[in-house]
């Protein structure tokens, strides 16, 4: 008999860039509809209409008032603010810079509703757990009737290849109480309580930082499992001179205001120039379609090689213990489809033709995991009087039955 006391969740999407909150909630399998998103960026919204089929609110999150938010009746604010204010490079101005103006505005928005919230999702940077737009976010919180719980959590602790450590904060209305109650306030390193794990509220461990997040490669899926072309991992030959490739191959592709998707579609339009291996070989980061690990891919990967992204060696040379230099193992930037791959987007997700290279790697390098943020979302949206699931191998699982539906992106 179905529980008439239940009813679908009504989510807003704030910051909803090209769909990645929105993909997690569906992979989460939780019963929900997204009555508004909202981004300033065009392009981006460009993006989400192509694959949602509707456009985001677009204008400036920051003049929204509470009688705007009110006419949703929405149950829970989803959010992912920029987080230059706060990441290593910038300059750190944390609540003094612009961009972050438009995230406290929304929790102003908080007591001021006549419809509030009941469930709150926050993702961003590390970094932001320490800085002062953190502290006034949890001092609101708190103030208007919510408990939180807070992780930090990379790709790699799901299965996917991919150093990409974030912040996430839940919270939710003190009536609606999480299943592990006795992590309230309190900041995890750990997906336990996620995946069904129970956590002894005597262990500590989980609430202990992880410096290396290197202890979960093993776990994780080969790269190649990743990628858009096939690539030889194991070709034992002496390459005569693949380092020969023209700065305009790439740069073509990646600076043209539009993008032909035929002029793209083969691996060659993604080699890296001889002449930034020749600058920058020291610094690259450089794996294999064999490894199990890659790092972060920024907004900046298409710009600069430093510390913006791995880079894939498309031959692996092994012959007789001898290293070959890079140039001879064919680089290649990852393409926005393997991004996209790795970020666990469906297969379904494209770009409209119209949205050039460059704006893609940019986009991708703003957006987020939906293999973390979905059984994040799970989580906070799990109804202790309804069946517990939790997701298994990208796929919805009961506890109580552990038979996996087939709910799947």
């Amino acid at each position: 008999m179905e529980d008439s006391s239940r009813k679908r969740w009504r989510v807003l999407e704030f910051y909803s860039g090209i769909g990645g909150m929105r993909y997690s909630l569906i992979k989460a399998g939780v019963d929900a509809q997204v009555v508004e998103a909202f981004d300033i960026n065009d392009t981006a919204n460009d993006v989400y209409e192509h694959n949602f089929g509707h456009r985001p609110f677009q204008g400036n999150i920051q003049g929204l008032t509470a009688a705007d938010i009110d006419i949703y009746k929405a149950d829970a604010w989803l959010l992912s603010p920029p987080c230059q204010p706060y990441t290593r490079q910038g300059l750190q101005k944390q609540s003094g810079d612009a961009r972050a103006f438009s995230f406290l505005r929304i929790l102003e928005l908080i007591p001021e509703a006549l419809n509030p919230p009941t469930a709150i999702f926050v993702e961003n940077v590390v970094g932001f757990e320490t800085s002062d737009t953190h502290e006034r976010m949890i001092e609101m919180l708190a103030k208007t009737g919510f408990v939180t719980q807070e992780f930090i959590l990379s790709p790699l602790q799901f299965g996917v290849p991919y150093s990409r450590p974030r912040y996430f904060c839940l919270a939710k209305r003190k009536h609606l109480s999480f299943q592990r109650m006795w992590l309230n306030s309190k900041l995890l390193w750990s997906p336990s309580p996620l995946v069904g794990q129970d956590i002894d509220p005597a262990d500590d461990e989980p609430l202990q930082q992880r410096d290396n997040w290197d202890n979960y490669i093993d776990s994780c899926l080969p790269i190649e499992q990743f990628l858009e072309f096939n690539e030889d991992v194991n070709r034992e030959i002496y390459l005569q001179d693949v380092s020969v490739v023209p700065l305009e191959m790439i740069g073509a592709s990646i600076e043209n205001d539009a993008i032909d998707e035929c002029s793209v579609s083969t691996e060659d339009q993604y080699l890296v120039p001889s002449s930034l291996i020749e600058r920058w070989g020291n610094a690259m980061d450089v794996v294999y379609p064999d490894s199990h690990r890659c790092c972060c891919f920024t907004k900046s990967y298409y710009r600069y090689v430093k510390g913006t992204g791995s880079l894939l060696a498309t031959v692996k040379l092994e012959k007789k213990g001898k290293t070959y230099p890079l140039k001879e193992q064919r680089l290649r930037y990852f393409t926005p489809t393997e991004i996209a791959n790795l970020h666990s987007f469906p297969e379904s997700f494209s770009f409209p033709q119209h949205v050039n290279l460059r704006q893609r790697y940019a986009l991708l390098g703003n957006s987020l995991s939906v293999a973390v943020v979905a059984p994040l979302l799970q989580y906070l949206f799990f109804e202790p009087n309804s069946q517990q699931t939790f997701l298994l191998d990208g796929e919805i699982c009961h506890v109580d039955q552990r038979n996996c539906s087939n709910a799947v992106l």
